[in-house]
């Protein structure tokens, strides 16, 4: 799911978007309720309508965000007061509040508000960050007034087996349309990302979505589908144009480097995208090196392609019975 913080997935439009065969998207609770807010979101008919993305679209609960801020906050078992970083402003933002603005913007899916501890984080706060997450989630569950609306679960637990256990088991008693594995990808090495996701997913019930929170490379999305995870979403594929680096084939690399200046083969020759089908690595390189915006919003349109294609080919693997027979979309040598 590729990224759509504040309504937008950053230099590309809908069209897009559709064109790389994009089915959901992700908005975030907490940037929205900033900027413009969910009274204006909810007056132009809800973020589809605001945005005009017409497919599925999931809003994270801006846990991860409010957690992550650098500024004064206070985290009670009530909810998190903080400083907004726009006009430091006092916030408070409560399991209820999150809800009411998700249930304003009209997402697919919403994620409930839990705490999320950053890496490395002791036992203790893990376990406690764990207690208030159940009960946070138990407080959505009575927040929520829409039907049309998926809430979510998420899973905590740091690196500690037993408090991912827990915490798994605590979350699926409620019986949810999905779950999610979140508090990784938050400053663990690659390893413990796999180990935690490898450990969480078989405790998750089988016949729910689950939904690996803010993971976007080859290897992540690969290690995670083979542990059972369904849905991903990162910042990654436009995060990467915007600083002119490609991805394809397994690889990554910068269009920028001095060998693409006079390179007039496109990025990929297999891949379908507009941006492939239609420019030459020279253009691009002259594009980014120059700082024009179409350079990054070309870079996107291929990398946002080539990741979707990546969990399509995927899928077509577990349908045929090959995924776990050591599958390589690129051959022998790729990564």
């Amino acid at each position: 799911m590729p990224v759509g913080t504040v309504g937008t997935v950053k230099t590309l439009t809908p069209a897009h978007l559709q064109d790389a065969r994009v089915h959901m998207i992700l908005g975030n609770t907490y940037h929205l309720h900033l900027q413009p807010g969910e009274e204006i979101v909810k007056a132009a008919g809800g973020l589809h309508q605001f945005m005009n993305w017409r497919g599925p679209i999931l809003t994270d609960s801006g846990g991860f965000q409010v957690f992550s801020l650098s500024g004064i906050r206070t985290i009670t078992d009530h909810g998190v007061v903080f400083k907004s970083p726009r006009d430091g402003r006092l916030i408070e933002m409560t399991p209820e509040r999150s809800i009411q603005i998700q249930n304003a913007l009209g997402a697919d899916v919403i994620m409930a508000f839990d705490e999320c501890p950053p890496y490395p984080a002791s036992y203790e706060a893990v376990a406690a960050a764990v207690t208030r997450t159940t009960a946070w989630l138990k407080r959505c569950l009575l927040a929520h007034a829409r039907q049309d609306q998926a809430l979510f679960g998420i899973v905590q637990g740091g690196v500690y087996q037993d408090l991912r256990r827990r915490s798994a088991e605590e979350i699926s008693a409620l019986d949810l349309p999905g779950y999610a594995i979140g508090g990784v990808s938050v400053g663990e090495p690659p390893a413990l990302i796999r180990e935690v996701v490898q450990m969480t997913a078989p405790w998750l019930p089988p016949d729910r979505p689950r939904y690996l929170m803010g993971v976007g490379t080859y290897q992540e999305i690969r290690d995670a589908v083979a542990a059972g995870v369904d849905l991903f979403d990162c910042v990654i594929p436009t995060r990467y144009a915007r600083h002119g680096t490609v991805i394809s084939q397994g690889r990554r690399w910068n269009i920028k480097n001095t060998p693409h200046r006079r390179d007039f083969s496109p990025l990929d020759p297999d891949c379908d995208c507009y941006t492939c089908q239609n420019f030459s690595r020279a253009y691009l390189c002259h594009l980014i090196r120059a700082r024009e915006i179409l350079g990054y919003t070309l870079l996107a349109i291929h990398n946002v392609a080539e990741l979707m294609n990546y969990t399509r080919r995927m899928r077509e693997a577990i349908l045929t019975n090959s995924f776990h027979q050591g599958w390589q979309p690129w051959g022998e040598d790729a990564p």
